[in-house]
């Protein structure tokens, strides 16, 4: 009999199944990739492991039990590591979480941070309770840094997710989850019936309010495509971990933007525990949002992680056309996103741009943007089976990000600079003609009212432009 594999929701076993062939953007890639990344990922467990073997012992194997452990691949070790957390004592579990990396903080060190939790402070409201803008002084704990934090209270019910020693289970396993483009998890507060979890705070906030809330400064095209290659990465590595990872409420304020705009997957939740052996899927009570869901999640409540690739799908297509994906105030089809902008998403004419984000000015690549509309195409399929893979999205959406040579410039001021007149120079040498002193003046600014493209040209004075004026504007 195959061994019992722990799984969780967030989470997913992992089909064996091969890609259909059109919806297999790059498997090649995908095996080299994995095995640069082998040798990262066992560093990583031994490490771990290192830290919970106060806890778990070495066990009554002896010599043998050691040199089995030592052979295990870094998956099995994780899952093992993960299904003794589970059945650690609180005494035990407190032991483990010390030897981590998470920060243990006190209900009155937090009330201090968010000044009380005061309304000043208040960020916005996630999935598992409010979250509060805080600073950490760095004297406040051994190695950590000053820094502005993000304190999400959690509105748990008395006995918690899985009660109190599974909660922190879980706590030391979202800790265990670190990526460049996942939000990181600083620490945590278990006081009373107080629980919060501490996270790095993301100046530039939610992708939701700058799609949906900034309309004088839409993000342009180059943001938007780097925002959902990181987002994806994210997701992918979710899905991809020993223990894999399903989000189940991706969508658009979930993810947030550090001050490069860099995307980082937030609030995908606490872990519970899922299926079994050969099962691929987890029956679970439907918790997404509306417009974010995959139809199958909806009617069924079955969630995989083909679930995650459609409500990325929704996502992508919010990008690319600027709209929510479900929005009342349209009338008819156009209230729901999938519906209205699926028809246009596979056009090999210019019909993409009836739904591409008319904020945007038309300045994206057409070859970039078609790229990406054919991804959400793949990621919307109705077929769960026929979505693909995060991975093969990433590889796909990542060779967009190069295509920026049919980009259209815009509205734009033209220029035309000059050396500066004879008598306006100051100081020595104002008898030396401007141009040998390297000083210029604009002589004229003629505004486009059309987009030109790379590559044109449009001459708008006769005067001569220095090839290399300091100052040009």
């Amino acid at each position: 009999m195959r061994a019992a594999r722990a799984i969780f929701v967030l989470s997913y076993h992992r089909s064996r199944r091969p890609l259909p062939p059109s919806i297999d953007f790059l498997g090649a890639a995908e095996k080299s990739r994995a095995e640069r990344s082998n040798k990262a990922q066992e560093a990583e467990a031994m490490g771990f492991r290192k830290g919970l073997l106060a806890c778990f012992g070495p066990g009554g194997g002896g010599d043998e039990e050691a040199e089995q452990e030592a052979r295990a691949t870094p998956g099995a070790r994780r899952r093992r590591t993960v299904m003794n957390l589970r059945s650690l004592s609180l005494e035990d579990l407190s032991r483990t979480l010390a030897t981590t990396t998470l920060h243990a903080f006190t209900l009155d060190e937090l009330k201090s941070v968010t000044k009380n939790f005061s309304t000043a402070n208040f960020l916005g409201e996630g999935g598992f309770g409010p979250v509060y803008k805080g600073c950490v002084g760095g004297a406040l704990r051994p190695g950590l840094a000053a820094q502005q934090v993000a304190v999400k209270y959690l509105d748990l019910d008395s006995d918690g997710v899985q009660g109190h020693r599974e909660w922190l289970a879980e706590v030391v396993y979202l800790g265990m989850l670190s990526h460049p483009h996942l939000v990181k998890l600083l620490g945590f507060c278990n006081q009373d019936d107080h629980r919060m979890l501490v996270y790095e705070y993301m100046p530039r906030g939610s992708l939701e309010n700058h799609l949906f809330n900034n309309p004088l400064a839409p993000l342009p095209w180059s943001t938007r495509l780097k925002i959902a290659v990181g987002a994806a990465k994210g997701l992918a590595f979710l899905h991809e971990a020993d223990t894999p990872v399903i989000y189940r409420d991706f969508k658009a304020s979930n993810i947030l933007l550090d001050s490069d705009y860099a995307a980082k997957l937030s609030d995908f939740g606490l872990a519970k525990e899922g299926p079994k052996g050969d099962d691929t899927h987890v029956t679970t009570r439907v918790m997404g949002t509306h417009g974010y869901a995959a139809p199958e999640y909806i009617l069924t409540g079955h969630l995989t992680a083909k679930s995650d690739v459609y409500s990325f799908g929704v996502v992508l297509l919010e990008l690319l056309t600027g709209r929510r994906s479900v929005d009342k105030r349209r009338r008819g089809r156009e209230q729901n996103l999938v519906d209205w902008a699926r028809p246009y998403l596979r056009r090999a004419d210019d019909r993409l741009q009836r739904v591409m984000d008319p904020g945007m000015e038309s300045q994206y690549s057409t070859r970039a943007a078609r790229g990406a509309a054919a991804v959400a195409h793949s990621c919307l399929q109705s077929v769960p089976k026929a979505r693909p893979r995060m991975r093969d999205v990433v590889d796909a959406l990542e060779p967009l990000l190069a295509l920026d040579d049919d980009v259209p410039m815009g509205p734009f001021v033209f220029t035309v600079c000059e050396p500066e007149p004879a008598g306006k120079g100051s100081g020595a040498g104002d008898d030396e003609p401007a141009a040998a002193q390297g000083k210029w003046h604009v002589k004229s600014a003629v505004h486009a009212d059309s987009p030109l493209r790379k590559g044109d040209c449009w001459v708008t004075s006769a005067a001569k432009r220095p090839e290399s004026p300091p100052g040009v504007i």
